[in-house]
């Protein structure tokens, strides 16, 4: 992902996809399967918890909705962790993920900030 996107859905949503596409490439073990369907969930929940924010009615809610896609991007960076831990053949991709990841999280950290 070495082109920086600024619109927070469309950039979101190719995070989730760019996990996605990763995850295809592992091989089918038990914890990779497990830790795979964590992933999938946190980075598409990332995205998704944005859109709604988006469509808040209140700034309460919009700052409620950011803080769970700033906890979902932290989560998906723990899960990209272990499974880079696991998969060491895949650190430099890996590594891109959790680079992305890392900066969704500050991006909404200074939304929360902002909005507070």
């Amino acid at each position: 992902m070495s082109e920086k996107i600024y619109d927070l859905e469309d950039r979101t949503l190719k995070f989730a996809i760019a996990c996605r596409l990763f995850l295809k490439k592992l091989p089918r073990t038990i914890s990779n399967i497990e830790d795979a369907k964590q992933l999938v969930r946190s980075s598409g929940s990332v995205g998704a918890n944005y859109i709604e924010a988006n469509e808040s009615l209140s700034k309460k809610d919009f700052c409620f909705r950011v803080k769970i896609c700033r906890k979902e991007a932290k989560e998906s960076s723990y899960w990209l962790k272990i499974i880079k831990a696991t998969n060491p053949e895949f650190e430099t991709e890996i590594n891109k993920h959790i680079q992305e990841s890392d900066e969704l999280k500050k991006i909404m950290s200074a939304i929360i900030e902002k909005s507070t």
